[in-house]
Protein backbone atom coordinates (compact mmCIF):
# COMPACT_ATOMS: atom_id res chain seq x y z
CA UNK A 1 0.00 0.00 0.00
CA UNK A 2 1.60 3.38 -1.19
CA UNK A 3 0.72 5.99 1.61
CA UNK A 4 2.59 8.69 -0.31
CA UNK A 5 0.70 11.17 -2.86
CA UNK A 6 1.89 11.80 -6.31
CA UNK A 7 1.85 15.12 -6.34
CA UNK A 8 3.04 15.12 -10.29
CA UNK A 9 -0.25 13.10 -10.71
CA UNK A 10 -2.35 15.78 -8.96
CA UNK A 11 -0.83 18.82 -10.90
CA UNK A 12 -1.45 17.10 -14.48
CA UNK A 13 -5.51 16.20 -12.81
CA UNK A 14 -5.04 19.97 -12.19
CA UNK A 15 -4.10 20.87 -15.85
CA UNK A 16 -6.92 18.98 -16.99
CA UNK A 17 -9.51 20.33 -14.85
CA UNK A 18 -8.44 24.22 -16.00
CA UNK A 19 -8.41 23.11 -19.64
CA UNK A 20 -12.14 21.49 -19.38
CA UNK A 21 -12.89 24.82 -17.29
CA UNK A 22 -11.71 26.90 -20.56
CA UNK A 23 -13.19 24.87 -22.68
CA UNK A 24 -16.61 25.46 -21.18
CA UNK A 25 -16.55 29.29 -21.20
CA UNK A 26 -14.56 29.57 -24.42
CA UNK A 27 -16.83 27.29 -27.01
CA UNK A 28 -20.43 26.73 -24.84
CA UNK A 29 -22.91 29.26 -25.20
CA UNK A 30 -25.26 28.75 -22.47
CA UNK A 31 -21.58 28.73 -20.20
CA UNK A 32 -20.88 32.42 -21.48
CA UNK A 33 -24.38 33.37 -20.67
CA UNK A 34 -23.34 32.23 -17.16
CA UNK A 35 -20.22 34.12 -17.10
CA UNK A 36 -22.30 37.11 -17.87
CA UNK A 37 -24.51 36.97 -15.90
CA UNK A 38 -21.93 36.14 -12.84
CA UNK A 39 -20.03 38.93 -13.98
CA UNK A 40 -23.09 41.42 -12.94
CA UNK A 41 -24.45 39.71 -9.81
CA UNK A 42 -20.95 40.45 -8.26
CA UNK A 43 -20.50 44.00 -10.17
CA UNK A 44 -24.03 44.43 -8.38
CA UNK A 45 -22.93 42.47 -5.40
CA UNK A 46 -19.70 45.23 -4.60
CA UNK A 47 -22.30 48.52 -5.63
CA UNK A 48 -24.63 47.08 -3.10
CA UNK A 49 -22.06 46.19 -0.23
CA UNK A 50 -23.19 42.96 0.19
CA UNK A 51 -21.91 41.70 3.91
CA UNK A 52 -19.51 38.19 4.24
CA UNK A 53 -22.83 35.94 4.35
CA UNK A 54 -24.48 38.04 1.16
CA UNK A 55 -21.33 36.94 -0.47
CA UNK A 56 -21.26 33.80 0.57
CA UNK A 57 -24.66 32.85 -0.68
CA UNK A 58 -24.52 34.31 -3.86
CA UNK A 59 -20.93 32.97 -4.84
CA UNK A 60 -22.46 29.54 -4.09
CA UNK A 61 -25.13 30.26 -6.53
CA UNK A 62 -22.75 31.13 -8.96
CA UNK A 63 -20.53 28.25 -8.33
CA UNK A 64 -23.76 25.85 -8.32
CA UNK A 65 -24.88 27.35 -11.82
CA UNK A 66 -21.62 26.90 -13.15
CA UNK A 67 -21.14 22.99 -12.27
CA UNK A 68 -24.66 22.05 -13.19
CA UNK A 69 -24.09 23.67 -16.57
CA UNK A 70 -20.31 21.74 -17.15
CA UNK A 71 -22.31 18.67 -15.83
CA UNK A 72 -25.29 19.33 -18.60
CA UNK A 73 -22.54 19.86 -21.09
CA UNK A 74 -20.15 16.51 -20.42
CA UNK A 75 -23.37 14.59 -20.47
CA UNK A 76 -24.41 16.29 -23.73
CA UNK A 77 -21.30 15.30 -25.21
CA UNK A 78 -20.89 12.03 -23.55
CA UNK A 79 -24.77 11.32 -25.02
CA UNK A 80 -23.81 12.74 -28.60
CA UNK A 81 -20.81 10.27 -29.28
CA UNK A 82 -22.70 7.14 -27.83
CA UNK A 83 -25.70 8.10 -30.07
CA UNK A 84 -24.66 10.76 -32.82
CA UNK A 85 -28.57 10.20 -34.45
CA UNK A 86 -31.73 10.79 -32.76
CA UNK A 87 -32.84 8.61 -29.80
CA UNK A 88 -35.74 8.91 -27.41
CA UNK A 89 -33.34 7.61 -24.21
CA UNK A 90 -30.66 10.11 -25.36
CA UNK A 91 -33.40 13.09 -25.48
CA UNK A 92 -34.63 12.45 -22.21
CA UNK A 93 -30.83 12.48 -20.40
CA UNK A 94 -30.40 15.44 -22.40
CA UNK A 95 -33.89 17.62 -21.58
CA UNK A 96 -33.22 16.18 -17.46
CA UNK A 97 -29.63 17.42 -17.97
CA UNK A 98 -30.91 20.59 -19.35
CA UNK A 99 -33.88 21.03 -16.77
CA UNK A 100 -31.63 20.27 -13.80
CA UNK A 101 -29.46 23.32 -14.81
CA UNK A 102 -32.76 25.18 -15.18
CA UNK A 103 -33.66 23.86 -11.24
CA UNK A 104 -30.24 25.45 -10.52
CA UNK A 105 -30.71 29.12 -12.43
CA UNK A 106 -33.89 29.18 -11.10
CA UNK A 107 -33.07 28.97 -7.16
CA UNK A 108 -30.14 31.11 -8.01
CA UNK A 109 -32.52 33.63 -9.03
CA UNK A 110 -34.82 33.69 -6.23
CA UNK A 111 -31.44 33.75 -3.97
CA UNK A 112 -30.12 36.83 -5.40
CA UNK A 113 -34.20 38.30 -5.33
CA UNK A 114 -34.04 37.53 -1.65
CA UNK A 115 -30.31 39.49 -0.91
CA UNK A 116 -30.79 41.92 -4.08
CA UNK A 117 -34.48 42.67 -3.69
CA UNK A 118 -34.32 44.44 -0.05
CA UNK A 119 -31.43 46.63 -0.63
CA UNK A 120 -32.70 47.62 -4.60
CA UNK A 121 -36.16 48.85 -2.71
CA UNK A 122 -34.26 50.60 0.20
CA UNK A 123 -31.77 52.06 -2.47
CA UNK A 124 -35.09 53.38 -4.42
CA UNK A 125 -36.82 54.84 -1.74
CA UNK A 126 -33.62 56.56 -0.63
CA UNK A 127 -33.53 58.25 -4.39
CA UNK A 128 -37.24 59.10 -4.02
CA UNK A 129 -37.18 60.72 -0.56
CA UNK A 130 -34.24 62.64 -1.67
CA UNK A 131 -36.15 63.82 -4.85
CA UNK A 132 -39.62 64.55 -3.40
CA UNK A 133 -41.24 61.29 -5.54
CA UNK A 134 -43.30 58.84 -3.58
CA UNK A 135 -43.12 55.60 -4.77
CA UNK A 136 -45.95 54.06 -3.23
CA UNK A 137 -49.02 53.39 -3.14
CA UNK A 138 -49.28 54.96 -7.06
CA UNK A 139 -45.93 56.55 -8.07
CA UNK A 140 -46.61 59.64 -7.98
CA UNK A 141 -43.98 62.74 -8.32
CA UNK A 142 -44.55 65.53 -5.59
Amino acid sequence: MNLWIDFRKSLRSFRFALAGIRDLFLLENNAKVHLLVAGLVIAAGFWLELSTTEWALILTQIGLVWMAEAFNTALEKMADLVSPGYHPVIKAVKDLSAGAVLMVVLIAVVVGLLIFGPKLITLLETIATNHSITLSPFFHVA
